[in-house]
């Protein structure tokens, strides 16, 4: 049986592409992206974990505003493009997230960052626990998947309270195509494993498309502005 991350093979396939347009992509650039840094505490002195950091922009950010980082990624692309990005003064580790990460010491991180990755990973719970291991007390927890709604729709699921293993073609990244498979989870099953891991919930956010989206893509930002793609969700140790 392949025990590898279900995502793998398509992000080391998509690296590349990804990493070249992920700075301007507007669903990511101008719609996720500043919608989850917006719920981030003043990071400068912090110490943040980046998981699942792809090739770097989150922590580059969190570099550039006095954040010390380290980043991991179960991709080996991604590490490297990342490591490439950020420099060799950078921690960037491959690691995979449904695995301890015993690496890391309890209580040493002010911050933990995992934008669009929970979308990859079956059982929430034990890496929700491993988040609140590395925590401090007090740390926040912040990250972003697919909203709920849309995974529903989208994936013309017939029972919305199952968690399903999904798939969908992505053609936005230069010429690459991969087949992306994901899972799709009803909203108890996104916010349930927060708390039950010990986590105290603090915000929700429903993002809507920047100005910058609507430049890049006027279409589809009248579309957002009507029905949200992402979820964003900040908790607290």
């Amino acid at each position: 049986m392949n025990d590898d991350p279900i995502a793998l093979d398509a992000y080391e396939t998509l690296a590349e592409a990804y990493a070249s347009v992920i700075d301007t992509k507007p669903h990511n650039a101008y719609y996720e992206r500043p919608a989850t840094l917006s719920l981030l505490p003043e990071v400068r002195g912090k110490r943040v974990l980046d998981a699942a950091c792809g090739p770097g922009v989150y922590a580059e950010w969190l570099l550039s505003r006095g954040a010390e980082v380290v980043a991991v990624d179960v991709s080996p692309k991604m590490v490297e493009l990342a490591r490439r990005r950020l420099g060799p003064t950078v921690d960037v580790h491959h690691a995979d997230l449904t695995k301890p990460l015993t690496f890391l010491d309890s209580e040493s991180f002010d911050v933990v960052l995992s934008p669009l990755t929970m979308n990859y990973i079956k059982d929430w719970h034990s890496v929700f626990t491993e988040f609140h291991r590395v925590l401090r007390a007090g740390g926040h927890f912040i990250f972003s998947v697919t909203h709920p709604s849309f995974d529903y729709v989208y994936f013309k699921s017939n029972n919305y309270f199952e968690t399903e293993f999904v798939s969908s073609e992505w053609k936005g990244f230069e010429k690459v195509r991969v087949n992306m498979p994901s899972f799709r989870r009803s909203l108890e099953a996104t916010l349930n494993p927060i708390a039950e891991a010990g986590f105290r919930l603090e915000k929700l956010l429903e993002p809507r498309p920047t100005e910058h989206f609507k430049q890049a893509d006027p279409e589809e930002y009248e579309k957002l502005l009507e029905q949200p793609v992402f979820l964003c969700i900040r908790a607290r140790k």
